[in-house]
């Protein structure tokens, strides 16, 4: 369970040894830490385990959870090595393991990690419906922490208050609700294709609650007082309305979402508020990243003015990470961004992720990163995340792994109740309250079960760490400190292959697809031929198919490629009987150009576009081109 100590990174501290540290100490296994760190949230499940449960030494808890306020609360996840489930960072882990999916899933599915990494967010999203049984009511909170920290017991065990607490109409929370609606939505998207109707479930889920929070603002810790004390919303509430509202569109292309950020951007502090730190409770760098995506992507529609601006802020986010700011994160001398006592990890690993995307980002649009100091290459930015990642695992004056189970050197002693106290199933002796701290908490040994693949608290400000259970501020876990590293590590066991972020992502399939339409194409099929009249080729084919409420939707992708000897500008595209979004092109009336990354078409080179309908393929044909 841990504390958020306020907003402000403390500065000035140089990055002195990063120079030093040879990063080949390198060659980390970023699979096998991938692999870790997803196992690492089944040791923190609450509720009925499944018979696929791979963390053998936990067992079922926490089964009564919401019985005392007639609902069902049983399951999710338990935060960090407490036993009390709070909503805010749950919700916020969910929303970064679904958003690591939805960038990196194709790395996922390369390592064999996807199946599991999706189980993980779906294992949240279960318990995040239970706790909205009515679209104005949503629990935040089962148990809390005074009487848990009171206690040392295995969950299995617990004897601590299971008390639910909840926000409503007249005890609103828009952060907590503003949170969750993004964590709904950014899990629809992935489930969109493996799930379509748990997908739609999702979303209906996310509209509520994002009515919800927009309908009735209000903080909330000023309703569930109890979470003050370990979940205080320092920053309030705009930022999570924001965050909701781009992840939203993120979802459903729904313009509502786009323009409620264009017109919300400057009373909101979208545009306003230059970050140095992102995590559970700050958000503005996260939608910052996420709306100078949609510009890149030429999604912002009439709002690219003011979306400018969030890509202002974004910039000033990665620019300060990189020490090249006008106001910059502290780091280590061993060249760990630090910005807390407390947990530092958690925002190690948030903004090492924030950077990977951005990178990528940059790089798929053909820009580079412009700040005080000078320009910035989008490799650079992978690079210092990197750099995060490996001083994660290893590559740190210390030489120690704060990731449990990696490496030959990693914490022993973490300060997680089920770790340190025999498994139940070796030993079924009840451990009482106080008595788990007589005989458990204060034992000087290595915990008995391996909590495989938890990122601990981490060092101080000069990479000093102690491993020691009682030292909660540094060998405590949380899960949104893994959440987020999902998404680097897999992109750095991916490798550099060219592939393009600004397009959607395109999940592997973990289940055989639907079946096509009757009309609709089979791939690689339905070709416009190029000739010397025509030289340029447009093939289309659908790639997946779902279906949503009685209705078969298809998932159509058309690549539109340079025939000739000679470079392809200003192509014009004609698209009719369109039923549906399409990404990928730019456009303006009623026709469509090349992408806002794309000025021009090499001889041989192509675009890709994709759109969702109904029905069979739309018509797509060439209004326009010149050949130079």
């Amino acid at each position: 369970m841990l504390k958020n100590l306020g907003l402000c990174f403390s500065m000035g501290s140089l990055f002195l040894l990063i120079a030093i540290l040879p990063l080949a100490l390198a060659g980390h296994d970023y699979r096998q830490a991938l692999s870790k760190s997803i196992l690492f949230f089944e040791a923190q499940r609450s509720g009925y385990l499944p018979r696929n449960q791979r963390v053998q030494w936990r067992g079922h808890s926490g089964l009564n959870d919401g019985k005392i306020s007639g609902v069902d609360l049983v399951g999710g996840y338990y935060d960090a090595g407490d036993n009390v489930k709070f909503g805010l960072p749950m919700a916020f882990t969910v929303t970064m393991m679904s958003w690591s999916i939805i960038e990196y899933g194709k790395q996922m599915a390369s390592s064999g990690e996807l199946g599991h990494a999706i189980s993980a967010v779906k294992w949240g999203t279960d318990y995040l419906i239970k706790a909205h049984p009515q679209p104005y009511v949503l629990y935040g909170e089962v148990g809390d922490g005074n009487t848990d920290h009171y206690c040392w017991q295995r969950p299995e065990d617990m004897t601590t208050s299971r008390a639910a607490y909840r926000i409503d109409a007249s005890h609103p929370g828009s952060d907590l609700a503003g949170e969750t609606a993004a964590a709904m939505a950014a899990a629809s998207v992935i489930f969109r294709r493996y799930n379509p109707s748990y997908s739609a479930e999702l979303l209906k889920h996310a509209y509520q609650l994002f009515d919800f929070a927009n309908k009735y603002r209000g903080k909330y810790d000023s309703s569930i007082t109890v979470a003050q004390k370990y979940y205080r919303s320092v920053s309030g509430y705009a930022d999570e309305l924001l965050w909701a509202a781009a992840w939203l569109y993120k979802a459903t292309n729904n313009y509502y979402y786009l323009n409620y950020l264009g017109n919300n951007g400057n009373s909101l502090g979208g545009t306003g508020w230059a970050m140095t730190e992102f995590g559970w409770d700050v958000k503005y760098a996260g939608v910052q990243t996420l709306v100078a995506k949609f510009l890149m992507q030429g999604k912002s529609g009439h709002n690219t003015a003011i979306f400018r601006k969030y890509q202002e802020k974004a910039e000033f986010f990665m620019c300060s990470c990189l020490g090249k700011g006008t106001r910059n994160v502290q780091r280590t001398p061993g060249g760990l961004i630090f910005r807390q006592r407390w947990n530092n990890m958690q925002f190690v690993t948030s903004a090492s992720f924030l950077l990977t995307v951005y990178s990528d980002y940059l790089s798929s649009a053909g820009k580079i990163l412009r700040c005080a100091s000078g320009n910035v290459a989008p490799s650079q930015l992978l690079s210092f995340a990197k750099s995060q990642v490996d001083y994660i695992l290893g590559d740190n004056p210390r030489a120690t792994s704060y990731m449990v189970g990696y490496g030959n050197s990693f914490p022993r002693e973490v300060h997680h109740r089920a770790a340190s106290i025999v498994s139940i199933k070796q030993n079924p002796s009840f451990v009482s309250c106080r008595g788990g701290y007589a005989t458990w908490f204060s034992r000087k040994a290595s915990d008995p079960n391996l909590l495989t693949g938890a990122l601990v608290g981490g060092p101080d400000a000069y990479d000093n760490f102690a491993d020691q259970r009682d030292n909660h501020e540094q060998t405590e876990p949380a899960t949104y400190n893994n959440a987020p590293l999902l998404g680097t590590l897999a992109r750095l066991h991916g490798g550099n292959r060219g592939y393009n972020q600004l397009r959607p992502a395109e999940l592997l399939s973990l289940k055989p697809i639907a079946s096509q339409p009757k009309h609709a194409p089979k791939p690689g099929t339905n070709p416009a031929p190029a000739s010397s009249a025509n030289p340029i080729a447009i093939v289309q084919k659908v790639t997946t198919s779902w279906i949503s409420k009685g209705k078969t939707y298809y998932r159509y992708s058309t690549k539109v490629t340079n025939k000739s000897s000679k470079k392809l500008k200003n192509m014009k595209l004609s698209i009719s009987k369109l039923h549906g979004p399409l990404w990928g092109l730019t456009k303006s009336g009623d026709f469509y150009f090349f992408p806002a990354w794309i000025n021009s078409l090499a001889a041989g080179r192509s675009v890709e576009f994709v759109y969702i309908h109904s029905s069979s393929p739309a018509e797509v044909t060439v209004s326009n081109y010149t050949l130079v």
